[in-house]
């Protein structure tokens, strides 16, 4: 319900309630002062409310501008997580919807972008239409000030031969305008969830047109095309009281109003704006590279089916919590590619690994250059770790984990450290039963998740403890040689499709037997769900928590919690 969204986001709530407000305010203050100030008054004669929309766009661009490094600055979100670690965890849980927010940030800059662009070119269209009048109209008269001396200029348009395009491409906004919106739209459609799945590197290196983004938006306001009438300009000759004169002057005019009206550029301030940020990015930037160089040791290298490599690392100062994950770099392939990777290690064991499965051209390459390295391992940078710890679920007596397809890496690193925090009868660990749901179209991509769940399976049969994890395995996508192979086998002891002894099933799960099994089996308990998957499977399991839990407080209570890994 939204009552209890906003209790477990109300800082992710305020920070939206802030930057809505403060974009709000922007908006509304700037256009109501371009459309009201006397120093525009001359300038509003040409542009109309045009003037307005451009200059209020314009302050949230800058705005938002700021913004919009602050999210990924990584290093920073860490130091803030660990100056924090006394706060609730929900509180440093929101930081890691720093990507969320640097992606409405960057929708919003897409936005505002379309309002300044659209309004310039009626701007445009204004200044030409003035330029050309021959009408004696106020507009016409403004425009010809250019020729009584070079401080009278008001429309930057001297010619009538003057295009759109020109003036596009041969002015330092229109250049730099043009530049900038390439760039926008270049890094907002190449960051599409589908793009930075199949093709990371076309995101990767066209994100990088950031760079060009914040010089063309320093540069893009120094040329002060936009003028409004100067201090000195307006006690001699105020536009209520003089405005007349310019349309109906005589010849010999010696009103103190026969004077032309001077006129000086709006400075340049987006680098006010965005200097800050862009040296704290900087500064991480530099922070990550000092940090690359720190000497990472493979210390074993498994080749797991359907070309997933495992890599077990060891890195001196290296502490991971369970839903971790870390940027790897390898120069051998590329210099400036870094990709996330979750954690499958568990933090009780002396090394920290990754599954790197096929999934685009620095992968591809990176599985062949180990498989074909036999005696000399590859040199491997890493960076991190990053992300809140998913402690969570330690709180919890009974725990349903649901993992969906990629979504079921980081249950490894959990499932682990619960499995040793059991052994080791650690204290901070309240679970007592553990339900785990796996869903996935084909289980090759996850053999090496098969193997680990086979040597749990295996480990607690060992120690007597064979029903502290019960898991489901669903198989969504399926063809007829599995479906026979399966009628074959159906009275074997484990599974043939994964080898495990707990069945494959095949479709979807029925959620609300899959829940009322449990409320059943645990009708006192407080029963924590964790989903690392799809928002529509979110919602389902939503539901379903909230229609399982009992209204009495000493019976059955489901809560939701959706890891963002």
């Amino acid at each position: 319900t939204m009552g209890n969204w906003l209790v477990n986001h109300w800082f992710s709530a305020a920070v939206l309630a802030a930057w809505l407000g403060i974009n709000i305010f922007l908006f509304t203050y700037y256009f109501l002062f371009f459309d009201r100030d006397e120093r525009y008054f001359y300038t509003r004669a040409i542009l109309g409310s045009a003037l307005a929309w451009a200059r209020a766009s314009a302050k949230c661009l800058n705005f938002n501008s700021m913004l919009i490094l602050l999210p990924v600055c990584r290093n920073l979100l860490s130091f803030l997580r660990g100056t924090c670690s006394c706060c609730r965890r929900t509180l440093r849980k929101q930081l890691d919807h720093n990507l969320t927010f640097h992606k409405l940030v960057a929708y919003t800059l897409a936005l505002l972008t379309a309002v300044h662009t659209i309004a310039h070119l009626f701007n445009l269209e204004r200044y030409n239409h003035s330029q050309q009048a021959t009408d004696g109209s106020l507009p016409a008269v403004l425009s010809k000030l250019h020729l009584q001396g070079s401080n009278k200029w008001l429309n930057p348009i001297h010619s009538n031969q003057t295009t759109v395009e020109y003036v596009a491409f041969t002015t330092i906004p229109g250049l730099t305008g043009v530049i900038i919106t390439l760039a926008l739209i270049l890094m907002v459609t190449s960051s599409t969830e589908f793009i930075r799945r199949n093709y990371f590197e076309v995101f990767w290196y066209t994100h990088h047109l950031f760079l060009i983004y914040f010089a063309g938006l320093v540069i893009h306001g120094i040329a002060g095309l936009v003028r409004g009438q100067t201090e000195e300009s307006m006690e001699e000759v105020h536009p209520y009281r003089c405005a007349h004169y310019l349309t109906h002057k005589d010849e010999d005019c010696s009103h103190h109003c026969c004077q032309d009206p001077e006129f000086g550029s709006i400075p340049a301030e987006s680098w006010k704006w965005v200097l800050a940020p862009v040296l704290l990015y900087v500064f991480e930037r530099i922070l990550r590279v000092w940090r690359a160089q720190q000497k990472v040791v493979v210390t074993k290298v498994v080749m797991h089916p359907a070309r997933v490599l495992e890599l077990q690392m060891q890195k001196k100062g290296f502490r991971m919590e369970v839903g971790q994950y870390i940027f790897v770099n390898c120069p051998t392939i590329s210099m400036l590619e870094w990709h996330p990777f979750t954690l499958t290690s568990a933090p009780e064991e002396d090394f920290f690994s990754i599954h790197i499965r096929a999934a685009g051209d620095w992968t591809e390459r990176l599985i062949d250059t180990f498989q074909q390295q036999k005696n000399e391992m590859p040199r491997i940078e890493v960076d991190g770790p990053f992300g809140t710890a998913s402690e969570d679920v330690f709180q919890y007596e009974v725990a349903m984990l649901v993992g969906a397809g990629i979504g079921v890496t980081p249950f490894a690193s959990i499932l682990k450290s619960i499995w040793y925090k059991f052994q080791q009868a650690d204290s901070t660990l309240k679970t007592k039963k553990i339900y785990f749901y796996w869903l996935c179209r084909d289980t090759g991509a996850f053999a090496w998740f098969n193997d680990l769940l086979a040597s749990l399976e295996q480990k607690m049969a060992e120690s007597g403890k064979a029903d502290f994890l019960t898991y489901r395995l669903f198989l969504t996508g399926w063809d007829t040689s599995i479906v026979n192979n399966v009628a074959l086998h159906f009275d074997t002891t484990t599974d043939t499709v994964t080898g495990l002894r707990h069945k494959t099933i095949f479709g979807r799960p029925m959620w609300n037997s899959e829940f009322a099994a449990v409320a059943a089996a645990h009708p006192r308990s407080v029963v924590g769900v964790f989903l690392c998957g799809p928002s529509t499977l979110a919602k389902s399991l939503q539901k379903s928590c909230h229609q399982h839990s009992s209204l009495d407080p000493r019976k059955v209570k489901f809560y939701f919690n959706k890891e963002n890994f």
